[in-house]
């Protein structure tokens, strides 16, 4: 194998999006006083923000979202499904979340293990849909910054995973070709099909054991195996 470059997710491939962001709306939750506005169940709110939070990136992902709205409409929708109708308030929880949530660092389990090791032997790089100014703080708080060579945000491509406009200009920031680069992330369909269309290898990060007719190029169940792949 060829391979030089590696370009990973971050949310929920190195980053635990699902552990921080858990812990962040808890706070939130809290800090807001949310159990006297009616919402009985910390967990809940949670639960409810979760299903709408997917729905709201899957409209954002689609150009039919601004990023402005995206961060206070889902903390909208969310008081509106437990009939708390206050657009002040959920664009102060939305702010806030934004703001706390990049300075939780639960990474994924055996993530600074593998970037050690695979940084002797490859670049390693970043493509995420994330915003720019939290994506870029999550890494320096987590301790991240210092492995990877290029951060490319879909804002800064003008474009978001899977489109193929993202990955080239990954590639070309980065000096890296199809060839000799690797795609790794969780998203069967932002990550890896994103990168197979292109005809970049792609190994899916597929902790939950998600079935699926893919045909990747390796998948693991986490990242330790990842070594036994590139190493």
């Amino acid at each position: 194998m060829d391979i030089k470059h590696l370009f990973f997710d971050l949310d929920r491939t190195l980053w635990d999006f699902e552990t921080n962001s858990f812990n962040e709306l808890i706070n939130l939750y809290n800090c807001h006083n949310l159990h006297q506005k009616g919402i009985s169940i910390a967990e809940e709110f949670v639960k409810v923000y979760k299903k709408i939070n997917e729905k709201c990136w899957e409209r954002y992902r689609l150009n039919q979202l601004s990023k402005e709205n995206l961060r206070f409409e889902r903390f909208k929708e969310t008081l509106e499904y437990f009939g708390i109708y206050n657009l002040e308030l959920s664009i102060k929880i939305g702010d806030d979340y934004v703001k706390n949530s990049p300075y939780r660092t639960i990474l994924i389990p055996n993530t600074i293990e593998l970037l050690t090791e695979l940084q002797h032997n490859y670049q390693l790089h970043i493509i995420t849909n994330g915003f720019e100014e939290v994506q870029h703080v999550k890494i320096d708080q987590s301790g991240l910054s210092k492995f990877f060579k290029i951060v490319v945000t879909s804002e800064m491509a003008g474009a978001k995973k899977p489109s193929p406009l993202i990955f080239n200009y990954a590639l070309e920031k980065a000096g890296a070709s199809l060839e000799n680069s690797v795609m790794i992330g969780d998203d069967l369909n932002t990550d890896i099909q994103g990168a197979l269309e292109l005809g970049m290898k792609a190994i899916y990060f597929n902790p939950n054991q998600k079935s699926n007719n893919s045909n990747v190029w390796k998948e693991v169940t986490s990242l330790k195996e990842i070594k036994n792949i590139l190493l």
